[in-house]
């Protein structure tokens, strides 16, 4: 093979074989490729795009390329969730238990934030003593025993996403759809799951702007997973504005335990019970109906919250009995946002409030930058919302009186008014699966 005729295969647009795409990212992986000779691949990607079937050759080679968990013990029950991120996205720590509540073996591999938040990793970790790095042992051992567990990422997982990743990342080359569904799906196939539900956000606190986007990412992904012989579900749904109400680790942490006792906002429970409810209904053949009636209940009865709380617990957590919730940092102060006109809520701009939050410290600008567990953003309103002069907007948890004073500056131009009452956009766009997409709006 040479690296050449691999780049101009591309460049002209000819379609490569599953045996010359694996033997491409395997010699990459190996480090037989240089980076300026995948780079120059990666463009011709970007420019002319991949088939179907490169796409899905190309996720297993990326699959192939380390080690897959083995997760065959627990039968089909097993699932995994993914959502391609926005502000205020806290689901997977609500999603997780409903589901495994219900009898769902959900077992999940999560990384860093990057942006406006931390990741998963770095919300749980915002809990005191909560351990992320775990042996294969201690996580087949958490999922058989409380049927949850959410871990960081290793080395072996997929290690030609990292490394193809990192390239794109400096090459212009991120946004392709080819290489953004192959990147997804590699992780969630090579974490072993049989069934995977996944979160596409759309809007402009989203990764992908228009719906159109979003859905043809969605079909990519659930095109790959079914070529790859998983059960694969998606759904389109909206990040014009934060989801729920908090915008930053530990507070996120916090509204996901509300919710989880049945106090969290109506769009996050929504999302998070539509989702559950896939789960559930992939991994027992359920009923989409009776599926959802299951994870209300789990969530009604207080299960799932339970199913949190050993979660957590199993893995090092601090849970106050008093207040049944973990022990989270608070912030150094807090600082309100004041409403100065009569009116309705027109719009709450997610993307300045992902910049606030990751400005106070809640997210990473680079990959090398610290996370503040404690700081971040509580809404007090959502889009269509009456408010009166003198109403909070929302309130800036900060580490100092500059960084609040600076924070809330931004936040006041987030907010949009209308003298009207406001048409709000749907939750959610479209479900897709491998009969194709299907309208929610």
């Amino acid at each position: 093979m040479r690296p050449a005729d691999i780049i101009t295969a591309k460049r002209d647009g000819e379609e490569l074989s599953g045996a010359v795409l694996t033997e491409w990212i395997h010699a990459y992986t190996r480090h037989e490729v240089a980076d300026y000779q995948m780079a120059a691949w990666l463009m011709a990607v970007y420019l002319r795009g991949m088939s179907k079937a490169e796409i899905s050759a190309l996720t297993n080679a990326m699959v192939t390329s380390g080690e897959v968990l083995d997760l065959s013990a627990f039968g089909r029950l097993t699932a995994d969730k993914h959502s391609t991120g926005g502000v205020g996205d806290k689901t997977s720590l609500i999603v997780g238990p409903l589901a495994a509540a219900c009898g769902v073996k959900v077992a999940k591999m999560s990384g860093r934030g990057l942006s406006h938040t931390g990741g998963t990793i770095d919300k749980l970790e915002s809990i005191r003593g909560f351990v992320t790095a775990l042996s294969k042992a201690e996580f087949m051992r958490q999922l058989r025993e409380v049927g949850l567990v959410i871990a960081g990422q290793t080395a072996d997982l997929a290690p030609a996403d990292k490394l193809l990743y990192a390239l794109r990342d400096v090459t212009a080359t991120v946004d392709a759809i080819p290489l953004i569904a192959s990147s997804i799906m590699s992780k969630k196939l090579a974490a072993g799951a049989q069934n995977i539900v996944l979160d596409v956000k759309v809007g402009e606190g989203a990764f992908m702007k228009t719906t159109e986007q979003a859905i043809a990412l969605a079909q990519a992904m659930v095109g790959i997973g079914t070529d790859l012989g998983r059960r694969v579900v998606a759904y389109v749904t909206g990040m014009d504005q934060p989801l729920g109400y908090a915008v930053g680790n530990a507070l996120e942490i916090a509204e996901a335990v509300r919710t989880l006792k049945s106090q969290g906002p109506a769009d996050l429970t929504e999302v998070c019970v539509t989702i559950a409810a896939e789960m559930v209904h992939l991994a027992f053949d359920m009923d989409r109906l009776a599926a959802r009636r299951q994870v209300e209940t789990a969530l009604a009865s207080g299960e799932a919250l339970s199913v949190f709380r050993r979660f957590v617990q199993a893995q090092g957590g601090q849970w106050v009995d008093a207040t049944d919730a973990p022990t989270l940092p608070d912030a150094a102060l807090q600082l309100e946002v004041k409403a100065v006109q009569r009116g309705y809520v027109q719009s709450v701009h997610a993307l300045a409030i992902g910049r606030t939050a990751m400005e106070l410290g809640a997210g990473r600008a680079v990959k090398e930058d610290a996370v503040n567990p404690a700081v971040g953003v509580v809404l007090h309103v959502q889009t269509g919302d009456l408010c009166l002069p003198g109403d909070t907007l929302a309130t800036v948890h900060a580490a100092s009186q500059g960084d609040a004073e600076r924070a809330v500056a931004g936040l006041t131009a987030s907010f949009a008014f209308s003298a009207q009452p406001v048409v709000l956009q749907p939750l959610f766009f479209a479900r897709v699966d491998r009969d194709g997409v299907h309208p929610l709006d």
